[in-house]
């Protein structure tokens, strides 16, 4: 029974009976991922349309696999943390780190990983398959897994789904709160299954993050995505040539020291008009050229001029990646950022190319509590219209205002996904 992993829910079911065929139906889901071949699931599922796939089909990778997984497999991604808004972990000599005024929410977010796995592994389907299992007795909100569906989604890829125990027991219980989270989860899947065109479009270059395989430059597009740095991820081993329209910020950080060719391409979008920001250990300056002329030199790093654009060369490697995402940010300065939020702490922003000519599109992931006041959001260039799309109510018109450069709008409420749509 042919199903498509880029874009068909596809979940994780153990213990399987038969009885449990009509819950899945439901949802939705076009395959199930068994611990065992299952002969009379199987055959119930068959006569459902769905199909059941055995541990062998898939090839399960962590970061630190992926230099090696087999290229022409269909693979998935295991690591991730179970997302939304937690109790931060405790930093000595911080205190207790809780969301307050002055203080932003700890957010548990694996968008990244979709964008780290699109950059890295072109043409296949880019799939999250973390688990719920390191919870312990911790309760989550039932709808948790709506919200692991759809970052994977809002960043271009699929997540294999997997029940948390408690929301498991709770379904096969058929308590009402269970259930209802299934049903908005089914809706979901169908709404971004039919809207699938506008998930699956290329980030802005605005911000490019060079990446590779480990977990050094993983983290740091993990803070380029949490600090709404709205990044386009690209591989490390083929940089992109400088583009016409033009790179900001091209963000070559943390990387093992790249190929003559490559340090070359990088630093060509210095030479073109862009900045260029590297951090490498000082024993391994590949970054560094004849033609650079120095600015200014700071504690941390110092500031080069190379052709029409600069290069900023931290002394060392990034050992803060939040730090270092607000830096990229000031570097580039909020002015020509491609995305700000207010009122959303809790809010991950994504700005991407549109199907539709002439549009661009901002995804917002929401991971706490819904919002039901305005978030005011702008986003780079001149647009007279907007509208909210989401997956629990019809398309809204909002009103644009331009701002500098940019172009503002007031989001009224936001449940877990909302995509706005800019058009001239």
């Amino acid at each position: 029974m042919p199903f498509d992993l880029s874009r068909d829910l596809v979940i994780r079911w153990d213990g399987p009976q038969p009885a449990h065929v009509s819950l899945l139906r439901r949802l939705g889901v076009a395959a199930v991922l068994l611990p065992a071949p299952d002969r009379a699931f199987s055959e119930v599922c068959a006569s459902a349309g769905i199909a059941t796939l055995a541990p062998p089909e898939l090839q399960f990778v962590r970061l630190s696999e992926l230099g090696g997984a087999n290229a022409a497999a269909n693979f998935v991604l295991t690591d991730g943390l179970w997302p939304g808004v937690t109790r931060p972990p405790s930093v000595a000599g911080r205190g207790d780190e809780t969301a307050s005024a002055s203080r932003e929410p700890w957010v548990d977010a694996n968008g990244y990983l979709a964008g780290y796995l699109r950059a890295l592994r072109p043409g296949k389907p880019p799939v999250l398959g973390y688990l719920p299992d390191k919870l312990g007795d911790r309760a989550v909100p039932y709808d948790s897994l709506e919200l692991a569906l759809i970052e994977a989604w809002t960043a271009g890829g699929n997540y294999l789904l997997a029940v948390e125990p408690h929301y498991r027991a709770a379904l096969l219980r058929k308590e009402a709160k269970a259930t209802a989270a299934w049903e908005q989860l089914g809706r979901t899947g169908q709404w971004l299954r039919q809207h699938v065109a506008l998930f699956r479009q290329p980030c802005l270059r605005t911000i490019t993050v060079l990446v590779e395989p480990g977990a050094a430059t993983a983290e740091i597009a993990n803070l380029m995505y949490r600090r709404n740095a709205s990044p386009l991820l690209a591989p490390a081993s083929d940089p992109p040539p400088p583009h016409p329209a033009g790179v900001l910020a091209l963000i070559a950080a943390n990387l093992k020291a790249p190929s003559a060719a490559s340090a070359r391409r990088i630093l060509a979008h210095a030479e073109a008009g862009s900045t260029v920001v590297v951090a490498a250990p000082p024993s391994q300056p590949w970054w560094k050229t004849p033609a650079l002329k120095q600015l200014r030199s700071e504690p941390d790093r110092e500031f080069f001029a190379l052709g029409k654009g600069r290069v900023v060369a931290y002394r060392r490697p990034i050992a803060d990646p939040s730090e270092f995402a607000l830096d990229v940010i000031d570097i580039l300065t909020h002015k020509r950022r491609p995305v700000r939020l207010w009122n959303a702490p809790s809010v991950i922003a994504l700005a991407t190319a549109s199907p539709v000519p002439r549009e661009l599109l901002l995804h917002l992931v929401n991971y706490g509590s819904p919002i039901d006041n305005d978030v005011q959001a702008r986003v780079q260039g001149h647009f007279t219209k907007a509208r909210l799309l989401r997956p629990e109510a019809s398309p809204l018109p909002l009103q644009t205002a331009r701002r500098g450069t940019t172009t503002e709008v007031f989001v009224p409420e936001l449940r877990r996904l909302g995509v706005v749509a800019f058009s001239e």
